[in-house]
């Protein structure tokens, strides 16, 4: 068998290089005729660095000597799953995608369970949402789902939350197939405003019998999403069945390195962010799984006209693991409450905290509070008004953003007080979201590119390598969003 590096060189070198135009597309002979996402959640961008410079031979090494690396790559605020991947696959920010957070609020739906005699809703989109969060086969459950008062107090689905369409979408309104694999039924958000944009899902539930209480466990289900993957590249559906072509689109998440990095015991094992034996047997795991798709992709003959993209949702902080400290969220949440005698509708917190107030003139006296009570909370910057509007809409005319955005001190994470976790993500700060970004495909040679980007550029570049049109994704034309640069 071909080694990985010589299974690279062989398909990409004498592959032509990314020229592709929209006629392109729909000619077998174009460059670039599919493209595979790979999303390692709380991968940094350092560490690709040193996993690449460590082992030179490993697959991640090749791909980044066929391809451009981006050193400072960033992902939106908030770094959380979802806006980080709305990021990837729209090209835009919650400024255009309206999506905050997993957990978050909307004051146009109702509760679950309410009949719409009330509105605004908790609308959280993670396992919650499942029919049952311990089987790993679980759908969603219309039960457990806001209502929409203005479609009969129909279920929302998540993927009718997203304002704007997917790459997923685009991709197939011009006669491609799409597949992606990822951790939570909720990732129906993915198939955009049409609810149809992507073929095939592939959507395991992550907390299903105690996977992400061990990295072994991830990464068997991690291995899960590579032989769906793997399944479609060989023309079938993620379980293997029937007959189709490979994906024009495809991907999927890892979550063993996000889980490691987690853990306690696991994780860092210093500032300078020397992986843990733990964290690195995750890294190489999740490298020996992207030379099984790379072997796949040249099984099927489609290696050399593949655009690889290797980044993440997001990063994980603190990395020191002397920096770590829980604030209780319930503290935290007391001294919002006491300072809004209008009322809180709905605080979400990590790394940071978003907070949304029913009467957005309480915002100066929980500034204040938040201020008298800084040593208490992890001395945090505070973000109101103008300097929220760098990130979101302004609060008060779109009711899904927050009014207060809460950012600690690094190493700070807000939970309950016994939380046993080293390290989380959500926030603003560096380690939370500078993240790797890996561009590799036919006639790409190794070359950085040190300039900041925006995990935004992802999208706009998947489009642009196809041969279509960017400004066919809505955020891309609304936030002005550019591929990335090649140099």
């Amino acid at each position: 068998m071909r080694s990985i590096t010589s299974t690279l060189s062989a398909a990409f070198l004498m592959a032509t290089a990314l020229t592709a135009t929209a006629a392109d597309f729909r000619d077998a002979n174009a460059p670039i005729q599919h493209v595979l996402l790979v999303s390692i959640d709380g991968f940094h961008a350092e560490d690709l660095s040193r996993f690449v410079a460590m082992h030179p031979q490993s697959t991640l090494a090749t791909l980044t000597g066929h391809g451009t690396t981006y050193a400072e790559a960033r992902v939106p605020v908030p770094s959380d799953s979802f806006p980080g991947i709305l990021s990837l696959v729209t090209g835009g920010t919650p400024k255009s995608t309206g999506v905050m957070y997993d957990d978050s609020f909307d004051p146009a739906l109702s509760p679950a369970g309410s009949d719409c005699k009330t509105t605004g809703a908790d609308v959280v989109l993670d396992e919650a949402a499942d029919v049952n969060d311990n089987d790993r086969n679980t759908t969603l459950d219309e039960k457990k789902l806001p209502r929409n008062p203005a479609k009969g107090c129909a279920p929302f689905y998540p993927h009718e939350y997203l304002r704007v369409n997917t790459i997923f979408e685009v991709v197939k309104a011009a006669g491609g197939r799409t597949a992606w694999a990822d951790k939570h039924p909720a990732y129906d958000l993915l198939n955009g405003p049409s609810g149809k944009g992507i073929d095939d899902l592939f959507v395991p539930e992550i907390n299903a019998d105690g996977t992400t209480d061990s990295v072994a466990k991830t990464e068997s289900y991690d291995d899960t999403h590579v032989a769906a993957i793997v399944n479609a590249i060989a023309g079938h559906d993620h379980a293997g069945s029937g007959s189709f072509p490979a994906p024009t689109l495809m991907g999927l998440n890892f979550q063993a390195v996000s889980v490691a990095q987690k853990l306690p015991g696991v994780g860092y094992t210093d500032a300078a962010g020397t992986p843990s034996a733990g964290l690195e047997d995750a890294i190489e795991h999740t490298d020996a799984s992207l030379a099984k798709l790379v072997t796949a992709l040249d099984s099927a003959k489609i290696l050399g006209k593949t655009l690889v993209v290797i980044t993440a949702k997001h990063g994980q902080s603190p990395v020191d693991p002397a920096a770590r400290k829980i604030v209780d969220k319930k503290l935290l949440a007391k001294i919002i409450k006491d300072a809004a005698p209008g009322g809180v509708t709905h605080i979400t917190e990590d790394t940071a905290a978003y907070i949304w107030l029913k009467d957005h003139k309480d915002t100066d006296s929980v500034v204040k509070a938040l201020t008298d009570h800084s040593a208490d909370v992890g001395s945090p910057k505070l973000y109101v008004g103008e300097a929220m509007l760098a990130f979101f809409n302004d609060a008060t005319k779109d009711g899904r953003m927050p009014d207060i955005m809460i950012q600690p001190v690094e190493g700070v994470i807000y939970s309950k007080a016994t939380a046993t976790k080293i390290a989380e993500h959500g926030g603003s700060l560096d380690h939370d979201r500078h993240v790797a970004l890996l561009v590799a495909g036919p006639g790409m040679t190794a070359n950085t590119v040190a300039a900041p980007v925006a995990t935004t550029s992802v999208a706009a570049t998947i489009i642009t390598a196809l041969g279509l049109n960017p400004d066919d994704l809505q955020a891309v034309k609304a936030e002005g969003t550019k591929p990335l640069p090649v140099k």
